[in-house]
């Protein structure tokens, strides 16, 4: 039986337990990639654990969040991890630099390596032949420490491609057209693997915009092999040594397969409010648009907007709609300015923005109340836009760069062919953003901690008896970015996590922060794919700081359930999905004998409100049940 290639490059890295579903493995990790929004976090952390130099190939520290500076915290921020990035043998890429997996594409991912981020979209690499995972900031400050990751094997869903684009229809709508037939939930504990004789007419930064909004699916990450396509892009950043040929055998067998036809699809947007809500541009119709974001790392790649430049020469932007660029890297931004097309998108209305996530994460350009607003990006969750009515839909940067001019969305079907662009232009080398750590070490560096900066909370032993008060009845598909909000407000206190802590759930129900302080211990109640969105840890760090014990819900996103784990929060799922409509608010939930329980497939929940109880799962791991004992991952580390 032939071999898949995720399973082919999990095998070569292979360090403890048995390559099959279901089971924990661990294996290397060759690289590690931070953004500054979880990154002060996870060097705090990575502080704790007393290392020395990281244990990996290759580490780098990316700012690209937190860029807007309107008071000293951020920049703290910077400086505090440049300063541990130097102490532990890590590279640091300074604010202007551009978008960390748009960077760590063009300059540092290769074929059959292994990458872990702490951000949702780092399966961004796996468009060059990686297996790349996004992770909470804990368990990548761990892999830079030991050089290794325990996981779940997931199952490999294969998407078998054929055929290839038509004009005007791009790889964004590929992914649509995926999260349609699978949804947000449809790649929980898979691999997504594209294969097929389609493969072959997809480029690297196409394949690269798939695999990243594959992070939409909930699957584990996404790979593509590598091809002449990557021998031509590496050879393009002038890293033509790092290329290797992969792919799976010709007879692999995988535990799904999905067959998507490229000269089938037509031009799609995710409509409000999630990346699964697709329908085609024409069946939407020609809707007003106010404005326009192209970017994020999923559509700001060199190609993505000559594509814009093309579609915007010589035309002008509808008076009635803002368009915003922001270009994903130094490298694409000098690319255009040396070329004219930056002067082509100017001279159109468009404003250009840094070299970063802004707009996408809510730092900056919030659309006006009750706005449509058409992005490139990979989100599209209800005022995440930093305003709470707009209505944000997701397209490709052909159909907005489109839409941008005629004021409604439209589609391009039937227009002329845009101008064939060359997608592996020689880039020149540049490496005047990336800070080297040469000659640091722990010993000659000293770690600069501004005031903003507080110490992360940690939890306690398991205890006999867990008693917890219901603080939040939640529903379904509820986001990290509903649980902890990421907006230019707060985005600067990622590492001040009291701060964090009264703005927990403000959308959701504001009284949450103080239910919890009232009655210390206290228990959240959710619905399906709770915790589903970004990897940010915060969204685990601030309910242990407000004494959360366990969150119980009908089912978890991956991240954020091994985020609770790791901040020694339990993880329950329903046994019986009915029984969530049976706990109200402020319910008294105990779990009797919790330490014995924990080691046994069913944990008992007593509710002492109603005097009934309620059989739920737990599903850990062995690694899982000693970090929940511990009372957390670092906890359990200094233990060992």
């Amino acid at each position: 039986m032939g071999k898949t290639l995720a399973y082919k490059i999990l095998e070569n890295h292979l360090l403890e337990g048995e390559l099959r579903p279901g089971n924990e493995i661990t294996i290397r990790i060759d690289q590690t990639l931070t953004q500054d929004s979880t990154g002060t976090m996870v060097y705090l952390q990575l502080e704790a654990m007393d290392v020395d130099r990281v244990k990996t190939e290759l580490s780098v520290a990316y700012i690209d969040h937190n860029t807007l500076q309107t008071g000293f915290e951020n920049a703290d921020d910077h400086a505090f991890i440049k300063s541990v990035a130097r102490r532990h043998g890590i590279l640091f890429s300074k604010p202007g630099n551009g978008i960390c997996h748009q960077l760590h594409l063009e300059n540092f991912g290769v074929p059959g390596k292994t990458l872990l981020g702490s951000d949702s979209h780092t399966p961004t690499g796996g468009g060059i032949g990686m297996i790349a995972i996004g992770a909470g900031g804990l368990d990548v400050a761990v892999a830079m420490a030991k050089g290794a990751y325990t996981l779940t094997v997931p199952k490999v869903l294969g998407v078998k491609l054929t055929g290839s684009l038509k004009p005007w229809v791009s790889a964004k709508d590929v992914i649509l057209h995926v999260l349609q037939k699978l949804t947000v939930k449809g790649g929980v504990g898979k691999i997504v693997e594209y294969f097929g004789e389609g493969v072959s007419s997809l480029t690297v930064p196409d394949r690269a915009t798939i695999t990243n909004m594959g992070a939409e699916l909930g699957a584990t990450t996404s790979v593509f092999p590598s091809d002449e396509n990557t021998r031509k892009f590496l050879l393009s950043q002038n890293r033509q040594e790092s290329y290797i040929p992969l792919c799976a055998d010709e007879d692999a067998v995988y535990d799904e397969i999905l067959e998507v036809d490229l000269s089938s699809l037509t031009p799609l947007a995710a409509k409000p409010h999630s990346p699964d809500n697709v329908e085609a541009v024409s069946e939407i119709g020609p809707i007003k648009v106010d404005q326009v974001a192209i970017g994020s790392c999923t559509n700001s790649s060199y190609t993505d907007l000559m594509k814009v430049a093309a579609i915007l020469k010589g035309k002008k932007v509808h008076p009635d709609v803002s368009l915003v660029i922001s270009p994903g890297s130094s490298k694409i931004l000098s690319k255009l300015a040396q070329n004219g097309a930056l002067a082509d998108i100017i001279n159109s209305g468009a404003r250009i923005m840094e070299n970063a996530c802004g707009a996408c994460i809510g730092m900056g350009q919030s659309p006006k109340s009750g706005a449509v607003s058409l992005r490139t990006y990979n989100r599209n969750f209800k005022g995440r836009s930093g305003t709470a009515d707009a209505k944000v839909y997701l397209v490709s940067p052909e159909t907005a760069a489109l839409s941008a001019v005629k004021g409604v969305l439209t589609e391009g079907t039937g227009l002329e062919a845009l101008p064939k662009i060359d997608p592996y232009e020689d880039f020149p080398f540049n490496d005047n953003f990336i800070v080297y750590p040469e000659g640091c070490d722990v010993n000659n560096t000293p770690v600069e901690m501004g005031p903003n900066i507080k110490p992360f909370p940690r939890n306690t032993a398991l205890p006999e008896t867990v008693s917890a008060v219901v603080t939040l009845k939640a529903s379904d598909n509820i986001t990290t970015d509903d649980i902890m909000p990421s907006d230019s407000r707060l985005l600067p206190y990622r590492s001040n996590i009291p701060h964090l802590s009264d703005y927990c759930f403000e959308a959701i129900d504001k009284g949450f922060p103080q239910r919890c302080r009232q009655y210390g211990g206290s228990a959240i109640v959710g619905g399906e794919n709770y915790g589903q969105g970004s990897s940010r840890e915060h969204a685990a760090l601030v309910p242990l700081y407000l004494g959360v014990k366990f969150v119980l819900a009908k089912s978890f996103a991956r991240i954020h359930r091994s985020n609770l784990i790791n901040s020694g929060i339990l993880p329950l799922v329903f046994a019986d999905p009915a029984d969530y409509d049976k706990i109200s608010l402020e319910d008294e939930l105990v779990i009797e004998n919790a330490p014995k329980q924990v080691m046994e497939e069913y944990i008992t929940l007593v509710n002492k409100t109603k005097n009934e109880s309620y059989q739920t799962r737990a599903n850990l791991q062995e690694m899982e049940k000693a970090m929940i004992l511990a009372g957390g991952k670092i906890n359990m580390m200094k233990q060992q």
